[in-house]
């Protein structure tokens, strides 16, 4: 997949998000899109989820996201997303946000109701994978969906054109001028996209706008977002969050530090197959990931061990500078 690569950010222009049309624009902060740990045979490893769990609490993460592509959702079957979702809301003290995406409309209905039962937070919808789908039918996904899963927890759409069909800005405004959706993810990369979006919703649209890219992650969050789902806070929350803060304290000096070396943790994951990576720099951090879902090269086996060391020393600096504040 190639990189999106993000445009110049003007971090002496920091609008930290003012609430804008009642709760469900209020802001989101750092929400963690989180890897599914496995065992070795490739079951989901529950012993690993609850760890994995604590460690982002502890770290004080806003919220977690299971089943976005960074858990790899569809890899997963209905038993596992149902059993692993129940037990994350009775672990978590952090709300938590189930993501809902299959190849049908009865599967992520199922997934959603479970979720709703559960005790989730909120779910995020993408459109259905594998086939490449027309925007009408999108839009006809999405209105059934919200007429029959009636109320509960939030829906937010998710737009992750790298993983499945593309929600283009005007469909999401059709669908989110309903009134049935909580807000939308926001994960193209396309700044352009998202400013669109962004100003609908500071015209009064009761929506909440998340970027669920990490290289758009300040970008996003200087533009006034809701908040993020990052896949990189799962590796490294502290970093995340303290880029976050120094956002919305209006800080552009620490603001330029901190994503610089937010992104230079980013190169290196745009290396590797999507996860890989992640899973390993995730590891690194004292948890279990369990073995990456497919083999690499041998090339490539050589690069990660060369991010391995990088990452191990990598890291002091970046806390120190995330504490320094």
């Amino acid at each position: 997949m190639a990189r999106e690569v993000p445009a110049k950010v003007a971090y002496d222009t920091v609008k930290p998000q003012e609430p804008a049309g009642g709760p469900m624009t209020q802001d989101h902060g750092v929400n963690v899109a989180a890897i599914t740990p496995r065992g070795k045979r490739g079951d989901v490893d529950f012993g690993a989820v609850f760890e994995l769990i604590d460690y982002l609490c502890a770290a004080g993460v806003s919220g977690i996201v299971f089943f976005s592509p960074a858990g790899e959702y569809a890899s997963l079957s209905m038993e596992e997303r149902g059993r692993l979702l129940y037990l994350a809301c009775k672990r978590s003290r952090m709300p938590l946000f189930a993501g809902v995406g299959s190849a049908s409309l009865d599967a992520s209905l199922a997934l959603a109701r479970e979720a709703r039962d559960a005790g989730a937070a909120g779910l995020l919808l993408p459109p259905p994978y594998f086939f490449r789908y027309q925007q009408d039918d999108l839009t006809e996904f999405y209105l059934q969906f919200a007429a029959q899963f009636g109320k509960g927890a939030g829906t937010y759409l998710s737009n992750a054109p790298a993983f499945t069909s593309e929600i283009r800005v005007e469909t999401a405004l059709q669908l989110l001028a309903t009134g049935c959706f909580a807000g939308m993810e926001e994960a193209s990369g396309d700044p352009e996209s998202f400013s669109r979006l962004q100003a609908a919703s500071a015209d009064g649209q009761p929506f909440a706008l998340l970027s669920g890219m990490d290289s758009a992650f300040a970008r996003s969050r200087c533009a006034g977002g809701h908040g993020v789902i990052s896949p990189a806070a799962c590796a490294i929350p502290e970093l995340v969050i303290a880029l976050d803060t120094a956002i919305r304290a209006r800080n552009p000096q620490q603001v330029a530090r901190l994503d610089a070396l937010f992104q230079e943790f980013l190169d290196w994951l745009h290396q590797f197959p999507h996860q890989a990576g992640l899973k390993v720099a995730t590891g690194l951090r004292g948890l279990k990931t369990g073995p990456l879902s497919i083999p690499l090269t041998a090339e490539k086996q050589k690069k990660l061990d060369r991010f391995r060391e990088w990452f191990q020393a990598w890291l002091p600096t970046a806390k120190k500078l995330c504490a320094d504040g």
